[in-house]
């Protein structure tokens, strides 16, 4: 039987406990499951570096060896062919995020031609509003944000 691998991917700036439940509610569906970070070619206000993101990921997942952390330049569709994945696994919070998502989906389907699906996981409730610009913006402030930040 072939290896089921799904990627989840993300700038992960930083990677909140939101991120996290969404990781774990997708281990049970893959074998494999490559997290990827998008790369330093990206530049966001407040961006910490693609290696240290990727650190603080990969200690979290050190005891599963089913979760593999990567960085990725493209279009997540290219992560997935490079990875032999499948599936793209995105977290939807809000309507918002279900539209958006939708529509990434259905063009990911079309460069495809259907190869690569992509699976919607909805936030748990009490997550639903945690975003990692949130996040920053809450750091800015001085704010403790070690609530929304997963304990590895």
């Amino acid at each position: 039987m072939k290896e089921r691998t799904g990627i989840f991917v993300g700038s992960f700036n930083p990677f909140t406990i939101g991120h996290d439940s969404i990781v774990r509610r997708a281990l049970p569906l893959f074998d494999r499951l490559v997290i990827g970070v998008v790369g330093d070619h990206v530049s966001k206000p407040g961006m910490m570096p693609a290696e240290q993101r990727m650190q603080a990921i990969a200690r979290l997942y050190r005891d599963e060896p089913r979760v593999e952390v990567k960085p990725y330049y493209g279009l997540a569709v290219d992560l997935a062919r490079s990875e032999g994945a499948r599936y793209i696994i995105k977290g939807v919070r809000s309507v918002k995020d279900f539209e958006y998502e939708r529509e990434q989906a259905d063009i990911n389907r079309q460069l495809t031609n259907g190869e690569v699906e992509t699976l919607l996981l909805y936030s748990e409730p009490h997550l639903s509003s945690i975003s990692s610009s949130m996040v920053r913006e809450l750091q800015h402030f001085g704010v403790d944000v070690s609530p929304f930040l997963p304990n590895p």
